[in-house]
């Protein structure tokens, strides 16, 4: 599997530790975290959307008629501004850090924007500085310490991106998709190199489970199974790949997972 890791490079130093701050959390779900807990507050509606919208463009901000019409189309935009106004007032109202009274939110040249310098940021943000940080550990080979920078990534990751449908979500989901699997890569290599098989076969099968085709996760499986003692659940599981390729692409699988397999069935040991 490959062990090279696309990482985002933002200004960490501001919002890359959720454990001192307010994190608007879309990985899998929008949830608030306070200090690394829930923040007990029902956010929902325009409310999640426009937290969801920022916390997304947490760099550029949103243009003020970009949420205007995103959030109310159906009004002319005298009214919707006094909406907007409104919805901000109540989420600066309600989404406080406890230890100042700097808004949530913030306006500038047009745009508003995360308050980021008071400390508002994303899980998103700490998932990239996780795994930046562990692609530099991995890359001067200290591989305990990126192991537990991917690891906190893998668990900082609960699912796909869940919020915009627009292109550049679309790019963004897929973005952090991939860096979530390939993450999972680097573990089961690393732990099959360790011996560690159980932890290996428990990384490739959380591939195997967001991207069922990835031929590379079902090598994994393979031999992690063969040194379980576990031939014949090899075996199977070369069946299975077989039959997700030749169901979702009508191919046959690659040369080294073909070629995996004869030397499975007919000299295990050698694996």
């Amino acid at each position: 599997m490959p062990t090279q890791i696309a990482g985002r490079v933002r200004s960490e130093s501001r919002d890359s530790d959720l454990s001192n701050s307010i994190s608007v959390c879309l990985l899998g779900s929008f949830r608030l975290l306070q200090y690394g807990q829930p923040l007990n507050l029902c956010v929902a509606g325009k409310a999640m959307t426009l937290l969801s919208s920022l916390a997304l463009h947490l760099e550029s901000g949103v243009h003020r008629e970009t949420l205007l019409d995103a959030l109310w189309p159906e009004q002319d935009t005298t009214q919707s501004a006094v909406s907007l106004n409104s919805l901000v007032y109540n989420i600066q109202r309600r989404v406080r850090h406890e230890s100042h009274d700097a808004t949530p939110v913030i306006y500038a040249n047009g745009s508003y924007f995360l308050n980021r310098d008071a400390g508002y940021t994303t899980d998103i943000v700490r998932f990239d500085a996780l795994i930046t940080g562990g692609n530099r550990l991995a890359a001067t080979d200290k591989d305990t310490e990126a192991l537990a920078s991917y690891e906190q990534a893998i668990d900082l990751y609960r699912g796909d991106l869940c919020t915009g449908t627009d292109v550049y979500a679309v790019i963004e989901r897929e973005r952090l998709r991939a860096n979530y699997l390939s993450v999972l890569g680097w573990l089961a290599d690393h732990a099959y190199r360790s011996r560690d098989y159980g932890a290996a076969l428990h990384h490739a099968l959380r591939i195997l489970r967001c991207d069922p085709c990835r031929e590379d996760a079902h090598r994994i499986v393979m031999r992690a199974h063969v040194r379980r003692g576990e031939r014949a659940q090899a075996l199977r599981q070369y069946r299975v790949c077989e039959q997700l390729l030749r169901s979702e692409f009508d191919i046959a699988p690659e040369a080294p997972t073909a070629a995996l397999f004869e030397v499975i069935l007919h000299d295990p040991a050698s694996v």
